[in-house]
């Protein structure tokens, strides 16, 4: 905790951590209310509803799959504080395209044709900004960090994301529905402190030979998931981080139809779920750097996805519960909270989202430790192209169960199977990263 504290009063650390915040803030209050205005003010469909939110999140997802091979190229060969800029400044526009959307809506005007078009135009292009920072947010930490800070490092900004995108949605659950021209204003002020801020970061040079661009992006994204792979260690951080964002991104998926049509929740109240699920991840964060006191390992991460995955099974059955005796009309939070199984129901969440935010974050560090530091940023971008290939996978599975039928609440059993695979997946990573010392001190020896 004192290596955190001190890296916050460093200009090396500070304007990236706060840049990050702001970015992750801002994502949050536009796609939330975003959601929850068109699924509680647009639509009045289960189905509907649940589709229109797997849509949302496939094409927030997607530009990760298609650009994050060009996206860790630039972050390696040119300077990374530069790129942050640049992406910063376009965050202006694309937030004024999503304002522009929020209004119309809000207003009623050409809802079909041209808002919600206008809204998720805006949502893949977030997706687009968000794909050019994530190699950096990570890769940059080896850079401007000592080797023994970059654990903290990393749980710092695990830890600061998801209290922006507790902040975000917060303030998205009032003004979702009857106040969203303020979000509208909103997103477009937080850009521009964002950019502002972003000036700040101090330079970040590639660090070693800068070769020459692949504009091809199906090639190239082959070329650098093959590339990154070879290293046992990596693989398995990147196939059980991939699985652990699919279980988020179904849950996400289920959370606004769920929250509305299951346990009668208004805007509010589902906002809150999201908020207790960040702040989980956010404790989860900083409590496994606590544990491995700085070391990157992975030994805790299969008991933390089994728990993840209990939670979810004790949340299927509190739902299931909801359900038998649900109330007749949408519940405020003091409704809410005041009604039997709540206190069960938002312990569960919270469960979850500590054991998954235990689970992930030294998965991260893992993806810039194992790797030399001139191709941190590739291996943070291949890291992304099997992420989102397999979250878009997740989010299709969950919209075409939509289509069947499958009511939401039995969807959130396929999240505690994708559990038991993620701690499979953490097994492999311990055994290759015990491999790895023995092979270390065979060679120090």
């Amino acid at each position: 905790m004192l290596t955190s504290t001190h890296l916050l009063r460093r200009r090396r650390f500070l304007p990236l951590f706060v840049t990050q915040l702001f970015n992750a803030f801002n994502d949050n209050l536009y796609k939330t209310t975003m959601v929850l205005f068109v699924v509680y003010a647009v639509y009045n469909d289960e189905s509907t509803e649940a589709s229109f939110s797997g849509l949302a999140s496939a094409l927030f997802i997607l530009p990760f799959f298609i650009l994050s091979a060009l996206a860790g190229q630039l972050a390696d060969m040119r300077d990374k504080a530069k790129i942050i800029r640049v992406v910063k400044a376009c965050e202006i526009g694309l937030m004024v395209i999503g304002a522009t959307g929020l209004y119309m809506a809000w207003q009623g005007i050409l809802v079909h044709a041209v808002a919600i078009p206008l809204l998720l135009l805006a949502l893949f292009l977030t997706g687009v900004q968000s794909t050019f920072l994530g190699p950096i947010k990570y890769a940059i930490l080896p850079q401007h960090l000592k080797k023994e800070e970059v654990l903290a490092g990393t749980g710092l900004v695990e830890a600061g994301t998801y209290i922006a995108i507790l902040a975000g949605t917060i303030l998205a659950g009032p003004l979702a529905v009857d106040h969203t021209g303020w979000a509208a204003i909103g997103i477009i002020v937080t850009a521009c402190i964002g950019y502002l801020v972003s000036r700040q970061v101090p330079p970040a040079p590639p660090l070693g030979k800068v070769e020459q661009l692949d504009w091809h992006i199906l090639r190239a994204s082959a070329k650098l998931v093959r590339d990154t792979m070879h290293n046992a260690e990596v693989y398995y951080a990147i196939l059980a981080i991939s699985f652990f964002w699919t279980i988020g991104a179904v849950l996400f998926i289920q959370f606004p139809p769920l929250a509305k049509n299951t346990i009668m929740a208004s805007p509010e109240v589902a906002s809150l779920f999201l908020v207790v699920f960040s702040v989980g991840v956010a404790i989860g964060s900083v409590a496994v750097n606590a544990l491995l006191k700085g070391r990157v390992s992975a030994r805790f991460a299969p008991v933390s996805v089994i728990a993840m995955g209990l939670f979810v099974v004790a949340f299927y059955i509190v739902a299931k519960m909801w359900e038998a005796d649900q109330p007749a009309s949408l519940l405020g939070v003091s409704e809410f909270i005041a009604w039997p199984m709540a206190t069960v129901l938002l312990l569960c969440l919270l469960g979850i989202s500590v054991a998954g935010g235990m689970f992930v974050v030294p998965l991260y560090a893992f993806l810039t430790t194992r790797v030399s530091p001139d191709t941190a940023s590739r291996t943070i971008a291949a890291n992304n192209i099997v992420n989102s290939g397999a979250m878009v996978a997740g989010s299709l599975i969950a919209m075409a169960l939509s289509a069947a039928g499958v009511p939401i609440t039995e969807q959130v059993l396929l999240c505690a199977a994708m559990c038991l695979f993620s701690a499979w997946l953490a097994k492999r990573l311990i055994a290759a990263e015990n491999a790895a010392a023995e092979l270390a001190a065979a060679a120090g020896a």
